[in-house]
């Protein structure tokens, strides 16, 4: 039996809706894909009072999205593959809501389950959306694309950080917890229209993968380069996200409330980052943009070991490199690919290594903190990620942008 084809208003461009609507559309889904995670650092506290958390459980819960994002990387590849990418994100979008919902309503079962299928769906869309990127926008708005993508994706950790707390305050930890499913909400009510009811709820499979173009070379060493980029770049990111708080409170002398909004410049600055990378790659090219970037990711370890109580310049130089690197890396996986199937399996490689090297760095900064009890060494393993960043994201960039198109 032949399928049916969906109906013949399918949307714009062969199904896919118009450009400036799909990209309210990936604005709005990276929203979600932060914001639940981040949200459950305000409420900690009261959560692990209340359920009887001890503090590593209370650590597994907060390391399970990224563990997720490491473990799961491949089947979210194949996911995607199996039934296309618009529903794939309406997967993640609906995994998102019932885990949001599962894990503000429970015991402590209820909650680890409802973290699992967070981080399992977030990491569907942390593999759909560049996919989609690549496949909806000429090869000239791409970056951009993917900047808005991933600056997005830093005004929902944001909001999710400061709005948290508040309405928690006012109503619970509960509440406060399941509010970042509004986003999700708001997302779905917007995607399912914009794509299509056919396209957003009816699996189809993507099309097999192309041959690959005669004369190329495969790409396995730029893969291998983005690969260890991104794992020096989710290091970094993850261990200071982690540790940024408590050093500002023990080296600097702030209390905990100043230190949690003084570190919230880490993720504000990354949104001027996302966006600045495809602009300057324009004018000076992605491989000098690249090094641009990991240059100024030195700035934060470095300038917290020798001049700490400058730490706003450094968080947000640093906030600017990391939110710029993540966008450099996204960029050069589209550029590497040949086809919509293999950007998706370089995706999965690139995101499941570099989210392994992100899951273990709280815990290896803070090991090494307690074993020196300074943090000037856990500040150098941080320098070593940065380092890993500037040098092998950089040369992997400049070899993806030699490659023929």
């Amino acid at each position: 039996m032949h399928r049916a084809e969906p109906p013949a208003d399918r949307g714009h461009r062969g199904g896919a809706p118009r450009a400036w609507l799909l990209m309210v559309c990936i604005g709005l889904l990276a929203l979600t894909l932060r914001s639940p995670i981040v949200a459950l650092g305000p409420v900690l506290g009261e959560l692990r009072e209340e359920l009887g958390l001890s503090a590593a459980q209370a650590g597994l819960l907060t390391s399970i999205p990224v563990l997720c994002f490491a473990v799961a990387s491949p089947l979210a590849s194949l996911t995607v593959r199996r039934v296309g990418v618009e529903f794939a994100i309406t997967l993640t979008l609906l995994g998102v809501l019932v885990g949001t919902v599962v894990r503000s309503a429970g015991d402590t079962t209820a909650t680890m389950l409802g973290t699992v299928l967070i981080g399992v769906a977030i990491t569907v869309g942390n593999i759909a959306v560049p996919l989609i990127i690549r496949r909806d926008f000429p090869v000239h708005r791409q970056a951009a694309a993917t900047g808005i993508y991933t600056a997005a994706l830093n005004i929902g950790s944001t909001l999710a950080a400061l709005l948290t707390a508040p309405v928690a305050a006012a109503t619970g930890w509960r509440i406060g917890l399941a509010s970042s499913a509004l986003a999700v909400v708001l997302a779905l009510l917007v995607w399912l229209p914009a794509v299509g009811r056919w396209r957003a709820l009816v699996p189809e499979p993507q099309p097999p993968a192309a041959p690959r173009p005669a004369g190329r070379a495969s790409g396995r060493w730029a893969t291998a380069g983005l690969a260890a980029g991104f794992s020096g770049q989710a290091f970094a990111f993850y261990g200071v996200t982690a540790w940024l708080p408590t050093l500002l409170v023990e080296d600097v002398g702030m209390s905990p409330v100043e230190a949690g909004a003084a570190s919230s410049f880490f993720h504000v600055f990354a949104i001027a980052g996302a966006l600045g990378v495809p602009l300057a790659a324009r004018r000076a090219g992605a491989a000098a943009v690249a090094g641009a970037v990991g240059v100024a990711w030195l700035f934060l370890p470095l300038g917290l070991l020798l001049a700490p109580e400058q730490w706003w310049a450094w968080t947000a130089v640093g906030g600017v490199a990391q939110g710029g690197g993540i966008t450099a890396i996204f960029v050069a996986i589209m550029r590497l690919a040949h086809d919509g199937p293999s950007a998706g399996r370089i995706s999965a490689v690139v995101q499941g290594i570099g989210y392994g090297f992100g899951a273990l760095a709280p815990a290896v900064l803070g090991f090494v903190h307690e074993r020196t009890q300074t943090w000037s060494a856990s500040l150098l393993v941080v320098l070593a990620a940065t380092l890993t960043y500037l040098v092998c994201t950089t040369l992997a960039v400049r070899s993806v942008a030699r490659r023929p198109r």
